[in-house]
């Protein structure tokens, strides 16, 4: 992946090409492509903000001067009470310029470490250089950290739950503020290093006892400083809601839509109904209806409603519970289409034709009301024969045109050839007080497949209506994997004996073919995880750049405006194009359309990483008892520390560190993805499959530590574990070098999983 340039980078080239400073220009000149032009964006805009941009030729031919708007760190106040800043973006070769704060009456407190953006006026005859006017604070400069406490006969440690971090922090008496040792606490870094060359910090919150099993998700919302706790103006605004009617709404409640989701739903934001096309011009065809849940008519632009959703930008789920964008008196109730209940929703009617392909659609704006909640198993075992009693009065006026729409689209679907990857989805079961009672992997049914398709055409219906009446909206983005992806992509499907075309415009069906190849072979979870690495991540632009996963030119988040701030915008497009309301998008909002679309990137990334992190630790939780058992497994990944193994059973995650393999010098190939025995010869390569103890499994950090034991079916050699940083030394046991993934061993059951 190419490298984000900083801030200093930029200014540079900027200042050397003059006459090349839009971003097209940038990007180019430090070869930034898909969705890194995100963060290229970012980074302008604020240099944007704090006036380098506008003044920086200026400020290269007078490089001690600062920008008329910059970013300053408070420091503590002077014995007279006047609060001094140093400047973060000083580029200077003199001494660091003073600057003044000149606070005004409606100004926020403020104190040493807090960031702020101020507007600078030069002074002359002063003790300082600048006076600065508050323009608004960024934040407060203390680092947070989030650990356990361990008391020391003079205050403590805090040791970081984060796997990938190694620092600890002391903790003076003072600072411990009631901490217990072994207790979960949250802490900023304070002042300078203490001794043993520790940096120092203050607890600033006690989260209670680490190892508890409610503690998992818990770890993972403060670590990524996920909000989970409404303020009360929020709360306010959404309790005083009131069901929206059917004024300026078209009535849809004869109409018996069906909600189909998991049967452990929280909310239920889209529901469906599909009968015969009565069109004598569009025979065997179906009319198909999505209704979604009407968020924009609670959620209007500037309330405080509004405001929370976009920080938060979408919802986490986590195994335990789940951090909502919106407060529950609109997620669980207004904007849930229940079972019965009268429902404001936006709807979209689709004409498709018996090869699927969508001929029409319409948008309405309507009341409706669901004839039933379903769950997907519910909705599977009804259209394979044995419909239960809720399902079964629904089954022929229902179920049976949704499915006879599905297969329509089903054959669309396999024309188009969108990339149809097949990887595990596991499913961890909580007992009441917490603890994991199983990891299963989920089966995949039609039933979820037919909802996926349904889903993906509203999507494409929103962004096609959109885009026709020239809105703006926020497009759903996934571009084509980079050429160095492919390329290794590439060379792990030649290792395997498979090809992957080269030399032509790379097409889904392309990737659909290696994948078919490798369809029930023990190398198909290989191909299917490297193919899923090779791909670009997606994200929102105001910019349409087609969706390549889905092959699709125009796609656009329609479907879950509970949980998607994405879809709201969407929403509040098709309002205003529409003339349906005075709540749709606001100019405030077009003119922002690309920092919201930054925002909710980011914060869909960070959830990303919050949910898998607290699955990790709940795997490591569920196998802290069987250390010292052994376990079969796959090798998915290869580093210089060590070789990562996915282990069959549960689909966790561990770690073979390097320094386990004993005391031969293990040579690291990063383009291959392998490590090869300096010795023995003994290659250890993506794929293959290996026998591993169980070492050490840590519930808090969610580390799964490996040894080695066979690998593809062949003992490891004996020898004592490494010493010193290389360790290199001849091996105790002699080795073969490894061997291509054997074809006639176990695989693991699949099941597909997307996301889009």
């Amino acid at each position: 992946m190419t490298r984000i340039p900083d801030r200093r980078e930029i200014l540079e080239w900027i200042a050397e090409n003059p006459t090349q400073t839009s971003k097209r220009d940038i990007a180019k000149a430090f070869g930034i492509k898909g969705a890194q032009r995100i963060e290229l964006k970012r980074i302008l805009r604020t240099l944007e903000d704090e006036g380098h941009l506008e003044k920086r030729k200026k400020s290269y031919r007078d490089p001690d001067r600062l920008p008329p708007v910059t970013v300053l760190e408070v420091r503590a106040p002077d014995k007279d009470g006047d609060l001094f800043a140093r400047p973060l973006e000083w580029h200077g070769e003199g001494v660091e310029p003073v600057v003044l704060i000149l606070p005004r009456a409606a100004d926020p407190a403020l104190g040493a470490g807090d960031r702020i953006l101020a507007k600078l006026q030069i002074v002359q005859g002063e003790d300082h250089h600048y006076e600065a006017r508050l323009i608004r604070r960024i934040g407060s400069h203390p680092r947070r950290v989030l650990g356990v406490y361990r008391k020391e006969s003079e205050g403590g440690r805090i040791v970081p739950i984060d796997k990938a971090t190694h620092n600890e922090w002391t903790v003076s008496e003072a600072d411990r503020h009631g901490a217990k040792d072994g207790e979960l606490v949250e802490a900023e870094q304070i002042g300078s290093r203490a001794r043993m060359g520790l940096p120092r910090a203050r607890v600033i919150g006690r989260l209670g006892d680490p190892s508890g099993p409610k503690a998992v998700s818990l770890i993972a919302i403060h670590n990524h400083g996920i909000p989970d706790d409404f303020p009360a103006e929020v709360l306010e605004e959404a309790d005083g809601m009131k069901p929206q009617g059917l004024k300026g709404r078209e009535d849809l409640r004869e109409l018996p839509f069906v909600t189909i989701d998991p049967a452990d739903a929280r909310d239920h934001d889209d529901a469906c109904f599909a009968e015969p096309d009565a069109d004598p011009k569009n025979p065997r065809g179906f009319v198909l209806w999505v209704a979604i849940a009407d968020v924009a008519a609670y959620v209007r632009p500037g309330t405080e409603l509004d405001r929370e959703a976009v920080k938060r930008g979408n919802s986490t789920y986590f195994p335990d519970r789940v951090v909502p964008m919106l407060p529950e008196r609109l997620s669980g109730d207004l904007c849930s289409l229940h079972e019965g209940v009268p429902r404001a929703c936006l709807a979209v009617r689709m004409q498709i034709d018996e090869g699927g392909k969508k001929i029409g659609h319409r948008f309405v704006r309507g009341l409706m009301r669901s004839a039933a909640s379903l769950s997907y198993e519910q909705v599977q075992t009804a259209i394979d024969g044995t419909p239960d009693d809720q399902a079964g009065p629904l089954l022929d006026p229902v179920l049976v045109p949704l499915k006879g729409a599905y297969d329509a689209l089903a054959a669309a679907r396999e024309v188009r050839q969108p990339l149809d990857l097949d990887l595990p989805e596991r499913q961890i079961e909580l007992a009441e007080d917490g603890t994991v009672t199983s990891v299963n992997f989920r089966d995949r049914l039609t039933a979820h497949k037919m909802i996926e398709e349904f889903m993906v055409l509203a999507n494409v219906a929103a962004a096609e209506t959109l885009g026709k009446k020239r809105s703006p909206l926020l497009f759903r983005v996934h571009e084509e994997p980079s050429q160095a992806k492919l390329d290794a992509l590439r060379e792990t499907a030649r290792a395997s004996g498979y090809a992957l075309a080269k030399g032509q415009v790379l097409q889904t069906r392309h990737l659909n073919q290696l994948l078919n190849a490798a369809a029930g072979s023990d190398d198909a979870e290989l191909i299917n995880i490297s193919t899923l690495r090779s791909m670009s991540q997606a994200y929102y632009s105001p910019d349409n750049l087609g969706h390549f996963g889905l092959a699709l030119r125009e796609y656009a988040h329609f479907t879950s405006p509970i949980r998607r701030y994405a879809d709201l915008i969407v929403h509040r497009a098709l309002i205003s194009v529409h003339g349906w309301g005075d709540d749709g998008l606001s100019e405030r909002e077009i003119e922002t359309l690309e920092q919201t679309a930054v925002q909710i990137s980011d914060t869909e990334r960070r959830s990303m990483m919050a949910e898998r992190e607290t699955t990790d630790r709940y795997l490591a939780a569920y196998l802290a008892d069987r250390v010292g058992a052994e376990f079969e497994g796959r090798i998915n990944g290869i580093a210089r520390f060590g070789v990562f193994v996915k282990l069959d059973e549960t689909g966790a995650d561990g770690l073979i560190p390097i320094r386990s393999l004993g005391q031969e010098y293990f040579k690291y190939d990063q383009q291959a993805g392998t490590l090869m025995g300096a010795d023995t010869g003994l290659l250890i390569a993506l794929g293959q499959r290996v026998k591993v103890k169980l070492a050490e499994a840590s519930p808090v950090t969610g580390g799964i530590e490996l040894e080695l034991l066979e690998l593809n079916e062949k003992a490891m050699p004996k020898g004592q574990p490494r010493s010193g940083r290389y360790g290199r030394g001849k091996s105790a046991g002699s080795g073969r070098p490894g061997r291509a993934p054997g074809k006639g061993d176990k695989g693991k059951r699949k099941v597909s999983r997307r996301r889009s």
